[in-house]
């Protein structure tokens, strides 16, 4: 499971691609007179230290986020704990996978309101925390044996977090403000259908309820976990949080193993420049494998449509040229396509759309990148740029 498979279950957005201004061109109204999307919004002690796990090993990508946190907390966290986090990360880093987001995953199959509910859900994972998980879309075998293998460093982490008084800690430094914009957030989101958009366009029924955990540690991400549920930071904006609810509800936006979903996958791997892409790219940005990075790019196709729908999109152009250096190519390339077939009016079934369009030669280089070329205005030789070396 690499970073864009767990993590269409992990479902990482990148903090530079969706703090754009959203558009402000006319929208059609999405939301129907009664709408389906039911909004659950509150904060997560235990998902917090998941995340804060992260910039506690000292990997440079997190903690430029939390130097002050680190500065108060760190004095009173065991430095082999540290020591110890830093071997977790690596090893799953080794696996392509986030070790903050997996952890929130995996966790997530069971109770995460507090950090002593970690613990319990650790020490007794096989019942509390097994059966959600094997029953997510996410579920790979290979995932669960790291996890159980890693449990005893875990158990130790955890165990860490407590004597140094995690809980306090996050309490004196959040305060008040998590209930604060749970409550803002809430009236914001009222008659918001989110469900209703992504349901035209999968063409299959979603459930109705949508899992927000408000979190302080989480940054720069937002994260799918198990169920319709995901985490984000409780400072991002409104529109922010609405665009990471329309992107994450549709992992996974297809079954990988049906026969159109392969069909498409052979076109896309005879692509030099996506397999290029995968390739050549900065790592740290995930999306590891060509499949990865399928899942990935047809869920932020989709979610474009939506959010123009909904007034709260950032122009394509401007998102995908700045998006993970811009490696999002089949994104802006599979938009393109989907908005000449006018797919957000006529609603369907994209699992099936993908196939016709691999059937048709429309995943083809020619027609691909012809199609992100006109979205990204740029020639079709320059769609991608590899970064340089270090």
């Amino acid at each position: 499971m690499n970073r864009r498979d767990c993590l269409s279950a992990l479902l990482t957005l990148p903090l530079a691609a969706t703090l754009g201004c959203a558009s402000r061109g006319p929208s059609a109204p999405a939301a129907s007179a009664t709408p389906r999307t039911r909004w659950k919004v509150a904060g997560s002690e235990g998902l917090d230290a998941l995340c804060f796990l992260n910039p506690l090993s000292g990997d440079s990508f997190y903690t430029r986020y939390y130097a002050e946190e680190l500065a108060r907390f760190t004095p009173s966290f065991a430095t082999d704990a540290v020591t110890t986090l830093q071997q977790l990360k690596d090893s799953s880093k080794a696996q392509d996978r986030l070790m903050g987001p997996f952890l929130c995953l995996v966790f997530s199959a069971g109770p995460t309101g507090t950090l002593v509910d970690l613990r319990g859900a650790l020490a007794s994972a096989e019942a509390q925390l097994l059966p959600g998980f094997r029953a997510s879309p996410y579920w790979e075998p290979e995932a669960w044996d790291w996890f159980l293998t890693a449990r005893p460093a875990l158990a130790r982490v955890l165990e860490a977090l407590a004597a140094a008084g995690f809980p306090a800690f996050r309490r004196d430094v959040l305060g008040d403000s998590v209930e604060q914009r749970a409550a803002a957030l809430r009236q914001r989101l009222a008659g918001v259908d989110v469900i209703a958009e992504q349901e035209r366009l999968l063409g299959h029924p979603l459930q109705e309820d949508i899992t927000i955990d408000l979190l302080h540690f989480s940054k720069p991400h937002g994260i799918k976990v198990t169920g319709q549920r995901f985490l984000t930071h409780l400072s991002y904006p409104d529109e922010l949080v609405i665009r990471n609810a329309a992107h994450e509800i549709l992992h996974p936006p297809f079954d990988k193993e049906h026969p159109t979903i392969r069909a498409a996958m052979e076109v896309l791997h005879r692509d030099s420049l996506l397999t290029r892409i995968v390739a050549d790219h900065d790592p740290s940005f995930g999306y590891t494998t060509l499949e990865g990075l399928f899942d990935e790019d047809t869920a932020e196709a989709l979610e474009q449509l939506i959010n123009e729908r909904l007034g709260v999109a950032v122009p394509a152009r401007e998102r995908w040229r700045r998006a993970d250096d811009g490696m999002h190519v089949l994104a802006a390339g599979l938009y393109g396509l989907l908005k000449a077939d006018g797919f957000e009016r006529t609603g369907g079934a994209i699992q099936e759309w993908l196939g016709r369009a691999a059937h048709d030669g429309r995943l083809e280089p020619a027609s691909l990148h012809a199609s992100a070329a006109a979205v990204l205005e740029l020639p079709p030789e320059r769609l991608w740029t590899p970064p340089a070396k270090p």
